[in-house]
């Protein structure tokens, strides 16, 4: 490793971002993305006999390392790409049918949907782009650019069906479509989602955000709080996007062999900042029902419990052992205060209490992944139940924070019956 690659790697930050490796003559061999680019681009300098002979020899003539950084995975993919598309670097695109590439188009409609075509679709209709008002790519991996529109839409709902009703429409009975034709949307509120993904496609994050805040202070002023509100978690949505999949199902386009950043129980996380919530309830009979809320994050560096961050509550409104009632309370009283935001909340529990959190999201205007995580029927393995983008983590840690949630919450609970009983 040249001296120059060496001060490289130990200056890069630990941000998302886009990576560009040069050669000796200054052209781009490839250009990829990260969630941390201190790790990715590291691991590809260490260690080097995991890699297979080819890729070695790729490696030994990397000569500079170009950073860019961005605030989330999202806005690395979308910078990736537009990189891919302006240096075609060899190792990104030789050996790929350009008919398989991807595009996005937004049609020409009162309330405009969203859809995905083919390079080969492109080609056979010289009049394609008369037909739709934008058009964005082309996209190497079909499955990257869904997950990005499916991340997107959970803040900009969209109505995707041709057919011009919400009737029977799944996507509108869980908020992914906002119901135009229903009456739900009006139409200057529906281009604003249109308006909010086309934005993000185009790298314009920074202007959107700062659209939004002045449209949220507008509504404040005039005393709109319910409308400022759904701003304003959108706003916080996308200053918090949960987009690890990106990175997780196939960040290399020629598949490096990389570490698996999920195979140990403190494995390293790739985003700058990481938080789990594990929660639990605890109860005898109903008697002195109380809940826990434990924390895992990456503030030194490793995911890990920070102790400093763990809430307990004692049950207030809920009558007897109804454990999904209470858990529904807790979560209510947790997002009430002005706590750092989770990008993944752990439920010890099943399915009713999933959908009783889910409730509760809900009502705060909140996307966040769930995982309700409960021993399943031999009580050799863990049953899960999930909503969102819930990222890929190993058993190990999801059953430690399970674990840990449970002990938090009994040892609360041991201290109220003791109180209750000396009293």
């Amino acid at each position: 490793m040249s001296t120059k690659i060496s001060k490289k790697l130990k200056s890069l930050p630990t941000s998302p971002g886009v990576y560009i490796f040069r050669n000796n003559a200054g052209e781009i061999l490839y250009v990829g993305k990260a969630t941390s680019l201190k790790n990715r681009v590291g691991s590809y300098f260490q260690g080097r006999s995991r890699y297979a002979r080819p890729i070695e020899m790729f490696i030994s003539q990397v000569a500079d390392i170009e950073v860019r950084k961005t605030e989330t995975v999202l806005e690395a993919y979308i910078l990736e790409q537009e990189q891919i598309k302006k240096w075609q670097p060899k190792l990104n695109v030789d050996g790929k049918d350009d008919k398989s590439f991807s595009y996005v188009a937004i049609t020409k409609e009162d309330f405009p949907r969203i859809l995905f075509l083919r390079k080969r679709e492109m080609d056979q209709d010289g009049d394609i782009k008369s037909k739709f008002s934008k058009i964005y790519g082309p996209y190497i991996s079909k499955k990257n650019i869904e997950i990005a529109l499916k991340i997107l839409r959970k803040i900009f709902p969209y109505h995707s069906k041709a057919q011009k009703t919400e009737k029977g429409c799944l996507d509108f009975q869980i908020g992914l479509c906002p119901g135009p034709y229903a009456g739900a949307i009006s139409k200057e509120d529906y281009a604003k989602n249109i308006r909010g993904i086309w934005m993000i496609l185009e790298g314009k994050k920074r202007s959107l955000i700062a659209k939004m805040k002045k449209e949220m202070s507008a509504l404040s002023e005039k005393q709109e709080f319910e409308k400022a509100l759904k701003v304003r978690n959108a706003i916080f949505a996308l200053q918090h996007i949960q987009d690890i999949a990106l990175i997780a199902k196939g960040d290399d386009n020629f598949q490096f062999p990389i570490s698996n950043f999920q195979k140990n129980l403190k494995f390293k996380t790739q985003n700058s900042k990481f938080r789990i919530e594990g929660y639990d309830i605890s109860n005898i009979f109903g008697k002195s029902s109380v809940g826990s809320m434990v924390v895992f994050d990456n503030a030194n560096g490793e995911i890990g419990p920070n102790k400093s961050q763990y809430r307990k509550f004692k049950i207030k409104t809920v009558e007897g052992a109804n454990d999904t009632a209470s858990m529904a309370e807790v979560l209510g009283r947790r997002f009430g205060n002005n706590w750092p935001m989770p990008d993944l909340i752990i439920l010890d529990g099943g399915q009713g209490h999933l959908t009783a959190v889910r409730r509760v999201l809900k009502n705060f205007h909140l996307e966040i992944p769930l995982l309700a995580v409960a021993k399943g029927p031999t009580r050799k393995k863990l049953d899960r139940y999930a909503f969102g983008s819930v990222p890929e983590i190993s058993d190990e840690l999801i059953e430690h924070i399970r674990d840990e949630a449970h002990r938090f919450a009994i040892m609360y609970h041991k201290k109220l019956r003791k109180k209750r009983f000396m009293e």
